[in-house]
């Protein structure tokens, strides 16, 4: 029987994990199911210039994965149930379980309303295809003069403010920031992203919380109201609770407790990539929610599985949070780099050619997304028949172990690593989120 390998989520780490594990295991020995909530791959760096009005492509995932072997169920997972190594799944044909060895958790984020009254009901959001249409269907609905309120100012609360802003710019913009606008920015970063709003006409309104959302304004902690016809919530993400509920060791905000290689410290068979996953980088500290830890997550799980699979060497991937690249409309960006500790160093780059490296970065994502197998070696490696019979004993006795190590460390790390939750929240630019996005 061949070993099925299950990836639940096909955004940027769930597409690129897929691809390259087909690119390299042995279709006579294993079998790669893709499960996915809708049938085209979301460019959710770009949902904020779709929403603005831009034409953003959306790859039918069937032109994705043609010619890698790699199988395509459109559903919903509604649960995990490792105890029995199978997932549920509801589609047009009225679902039903899917039975895995291996499990890819890649189910990315959703916007976060903490608790906020009126989200849910009235604000519009850019986590996903859908809502990002929905969006852009009231600005294409408001006059002269609407009132567009941006709430939150992380990179997706900035990007869709002066997106929107110079896309439209007869609409009358405004962002509300926690505290100052781009705190976590250097200086020279932060003057370049004022400026930037000052051209562009958005209204900063800066150390101000958001308590209620109603249908035309937004109330604030301070007793103050902000009129707006279209309030777009930006405010942070959260992960699905189907981690949490299957019995997955989790952090407090449900992201999957991995060891060094992508596998979860509880259940040693599945693996999570992207912003589903807790990981802590290189340096200590856990990375963000973004497309660049996507990458390096899912390479990381890439070279376990394959490794662990062939009984061969476990390449060890660089986890590393280097930069925040920010787009500020199509002709100006921010590219501002981060040291060791995650603080933004004080040099930076801005304008056009800030602009053209974020361009060129959502490009790549793209392409590498519709390429996943480009320039792997096309030979395809057996799985190994001696490694394979005893893997249930093996992953066992090595999760049992590196559990351990990585509880430990997380306690002895954990008031850095809540701190840096927040910053990973306010900054991220979300990786990859299919699950949320039907």
């Amino acid at each position: 029987m061949k070993h099925r390998i299950v990836v639940l989520g096909a955004g940027y780490a769930g597409a690129y994990v897929a691809g390259n594990l087909a690119r390299r295991l042995s279709p006579a020995d294993t079998e790669i199911t893709v499960v996915n909530a809708v049938p085209d791959f979301v460019q959710r760096l770009r949902l904020n210039q779709l929403a603005a009005g831009h034409d953003v492509q959306a790859p039918p995932l069937t032109d994705v994965f043609a010619g890698t072997g790699i199988r395509l169920r459109v559903g919903r997972v509604t649960a995990v149930h490792p105890e029995r190594r199978v997932v549920t799944v509801a589609d047009a044909d009225g679902g039903g379980d899917l039975g895995y060895d291996t499990l890819v958790y890649a189910l990315g984020s959703q916007v976060a309303g903490h608790g906020v009254p009126g989200v849910a009901e009235h604000a519009f959001d850019v986590a996903g295809r859908p809502s990002a249409l929905r969006l852009r269907e009231r600005l294409d609905g408001l006059g002269e003069g609407g009132r567009v309120l941006v709430v939150g100012d992380g990179l997706t609360g900035i990007e869709t403010a002066t997106e929107i802003a110079e896309t439209r710019p007869g609409l009358s913009v405004a962002l509300v920031a926690r505290g100052e606008l781009g705190a976590r920015l250097s200086p020279g970063a932060r003057g370049h992203l004022r400026q930037a709003c000052e051209r562009l006409g958005v209204t900063v309104v800066e150390h101000t919380a958001v308590e209620a959302v109603e249908a035309n304004r937004a109330l604030c902690a301070d007793g103050t109201a902000l009129m707006s016809d279209a309030t777009v919530w930006t405010a942070g993400f959260a992960v699905s609770s189907l981690a949490a509920a299957a019995g997955l060791e989790v952090t407090e905000n449900g992201r999957i407790l991995v060891d060094r290689t992508m596998r979860s410290v509880s259940h040693p068979e599945i693996y999570a990539v992207g912003d589903s996953v807790h990981a802590l980088g290189d340096n200590g500290l856990p990375l963000p929610m973004s497309c660049g830890s996507a990458g390096y997550t899912g390479r990381q799980a890439i070279e376990a599985i394959v490794g662990r699979l062939t009984g061969g060497k476990i390449a060890k991937v660089k986890l590393v949070y280097l930069y925040n690249a920010i787009s500020l409309g199509r002709r100006d960006g921010i590219w501002q780099s981060v040291d060791g500790e995650a603080r933004a160093k004080p040099k930076y780059t801005g304008g056009r050619r800030a602009a053209r490296i974020k361009s060129l970065i959502e490009k790549g994502s793209l392409w590498g997304t519709s390429h996943p197998t480009f320039g792997l070696p096309r030979r395809k490696r057996r799985l190994a028949a001696a490694h394979a019979g005893s893997a249930e004993a093996s992953a066992a006795q090595a999760g049992s172990a590196e559990a351990s190590a990585v509880r430990a460390g997380s306690a002895e790390a954990s008031p850095v690593q809540a701190g840096l939750a927040v910053k990973s929240a306010e900054f991220s630019t979300d990786a990859t989120d299919q699950q949320s996005a039907a």
